[in-house]
């Protein structure tokens, strides 16, 4: 994908990572538009993109999830890519964990970015991309955090599969899957306190990772072995 003039949305951009990579977009001429649930930092990040596109919705509404599709579509006629920024964390026992908490986090980890992406998929022609984060946790599968690693592994297994649905029609599908970062993300979880951590990667690494698996069709982002993060093309 050629990033000056591609129209993508990203939601969850007013998170850090989806607020750092909008505003790089942005910078490389692409034509973002920007979904998320805090209107006022929303907001802000629209205008530090001269007046993007910007719709607030609640990654738990799925319909909601599909329509913000077809809005960003409509505003920027038509759609490139679509880059799922959004999560929510939990921590605890998973015998801790009640059926609600459980519901939550499956519908904004996997079953929101499914619907976004199953909504952009019959939009984008050959050489565009659906694109979400998942995160280490899918494979690892950490003691009190049964939850989260559960629904992030089933958006990582969706991805597989929908990369090889899509395959013939050239539309790349990129998985990101993140360690941990150096944001607040943790520290907004909708359960428990999350264990003490390590440094995490800078957000900027995230997202130069990210614009360069956009530009070179990739399949995924990992945590490499000689560098912070691989991209696997």
């Amino acid at each position: 994908m050629k990033m000056r003039g591609a129209r993508i949305l990203v939601p969850g951009a007013t998170g850090q990572i989806g607020e750092a990579l909008v505003n790089r977009l942005y910078a490389l001429g692409a034509r973002p538009a920007l979904a998320g649930r805090d209107a006022d930092r929303l907001a802000k990040v629209a205008a530090s993109c001269a007046g993007a596109p910007a719709r607030t919705f609640d990654a738990w509404d799925l319909d909601a999830c599909a329509q913000t599709v077809d809005w960003a579509a409509s505003e920027l006629g038509g759609l490139d890519g679509v880059v799922v920024c959004v999560g929510v964390a939990a921590f605890g026992p998973a015998t801790d964990v009640s059926d609600a908490v459980a519901e939550h986090l499956t519908a904004v980890n996997a079953l929101a970015p499914m619907a976004f992406l199953r909504a952009a998929a019959p939009r984008l022609d050959a050489g565009g991309v659906l694109a979400a984060v998942t995160g280490v946790v899918a494979e690892a599968a950490p003691a009190r955090m049964a939850d989260y690693a559960a629904a992030k592994a089933a958006l990582a297994a969706w991805l597989t599969a929908v990369r090889r649905e899509q395959r013939r029609r050239r539309v790349n599908v990129l998985e990101i899957n993140l360690p941990h970062m150096d944001t607040d993300f943790a520290h907004r979880a909708v359960q428990g306190e999350s264990p003490n951590l390590a440094q995490g990667l800078p957000v900027e690494e995230a997202v130069q990772a990210v614009v360069t698996a956009l530009s070179d069709g990739a399949r995924l982002i990992r945590p490499g072995t000689t560098t912070p993060l691989e991209v696997v093309r």
